[in-house]
């Protein structure tokens, strides 16, 4: 069977990581160390590589630490005796992502109050203008209170 080896250039163009957070992946032991070359000492990624480091890219887009990824590979070298904790890790992310979700949903709605206001604003409607500035002053200090980097 022969198996494809790739440099770190190449590595990065399949994942879509930069070759800057390969590196620093394989530093803080989110993926395990790569092969280098015998006579040059680069990096050489095998299939099995590529394999992790898309799985980690997927668990990077979700916004998920560092942390918390190196905690996730480490469970997955103990198989099914780490499923409790994969879930419980995995679960935890999904809680985030809810909330992350719940707070694009509010500046949606903010901006469609806002895009409301404004037609009413062209159309002459006042009233209507007043009532969206008023629910959008409301919005906006609810904003406020759940933007939290």
């Amino acid at each position: 069977m022969t198996t494809h080896s790739y440099s770190i250039k190449e590595a990065a163009a399949l994942t879509g990581l930069p070759a800057s957070t390969l590196r620093y992946y394989e530093s803080v032991g989110v993926i395990d160390h790569i092969a280098r070359g015998e006579s040059s000492k680069h990096r050489v990624y095998d299939e099995d590589d590529l394999d992790q480091l898309m799985w980690v890219a997927c668990l990077a887009a979700t916004g998920m630490s560092v942390a918390d990824m190196r905690t996730y590979v480490a469970n997955g070298e103990l198989g099914p005796a780490a499923a409790d904790a994969q879930v419980s890790l995995l679960t935890a992310q999904q809680d985030r992502l809810d909330i992350e979700a719940e707070h694009v949903a509010l500046r949606q709605r903010y901006v469609r109050l806002k895009i409301d206001y404004w037609h009413a604003i062209g159309a002459g409607d006042n009233a209507r203008a007043e009532q969206l500035g008023g629910e959008a002053r409301v919005l906006a200090d609810e904003l406020k209170h759940t933007h939290r980097p």
